[in-house]
């Protein structure tokens, strides 16, 4: 589901921006990196699943005990067709800036410059960098990174939405019962997209934008 709601020229602009960092060619030197998150909640079963079998799926009681909530960061790179994903027992700013500083220390150490594609959350912003770390550390940090922002109500231009579908439908929809078996799964999961080199082709442009969606501009 799309939701478009009020095309004003801020949202026209922003779309354009991001469709136009979407269409460079690939380089390694200036990665696209898009960030999101999601909640995950923790669900144990009550009673015993019965296996599968040849030509039968496996069978769980659709009664379920809540076992806590955890929260699931997704980086992804496009054209570099690798992700980084991380469990946190929480998504606040200082988990945020852990996560980000993670990647740009250790996994685009080398870039000259990071394009970091967001949505608007609160804690998405350069001021939590600054709260979290201080002004003169944040300032080291984030030198070699540029902020692209979606529009407001268009988190479907950021392509760490259409990465955390895949997971859910690949490895995090099912019942899973304690972190150390979601943190297990997901870094198999991970390693395996990695290793095969899944990246994602983004087709849309402005022209296909203004085709689809120029009757919503506003003036």
């Amino acid at each position: 589901m799309w939701c478009i709601g009020r095309i004003t020229v801020e949202y026209r602009d922003r779309m354009y921006a991001l469709l136009g960092l979407y269409g460079r060619p690939y380089s390694a030197q200036e990665p696209v990196v898009c960030v999101d998150e999601k909640s995950k909640q923790l669900l144990r079963q009550t009673r015993t699943t019965i296996a599968g079998q040849p030509g039968r799926c496996a069978r769980e009681d659709y009664e379920y005990r809540r076992a806590g909530t955890k929260n699931i960061f997704v980086a992804v790179e496009p054209k570099g067709r690798r992700r980084c994903v991380e469990v946190t027992a929480r998504r606040t700013k200082v988990d945020f800036v852990a996560f980000v500083r993670n990647l740009l220390e250790t996994v685009y150490a080398t870039a000259v410059t990071v394009h970091l594609v967001l949505d608007n959350l609160n804690t998405h912003f350069r001021k939590s960098f600054v709260d979290v770390l201080g002004e003169p550390a944040a300032a080291a940090l984030l030198q070699r990174v540029q902020f692209h922002y979606t529009p407001k109500h268009a988190s479907w231009l950021n392509m760490a939405e259409i990465e955390i579908g895949i997971m859910d439908r690949q490895c995090t929809g099912h019942r899973i019962a304690t972190v150390e078996l979601l943190q297990r799964e997901i870094a198999q999961w991970q390693q395996q997209r990695n290793v095969a080199g899944r990246g994602i082709e983004w087709k849309f442009t402005r022209q296909d934008a203004d085709r689809k969606l120029s009757r919503h501009y506003v003036s």
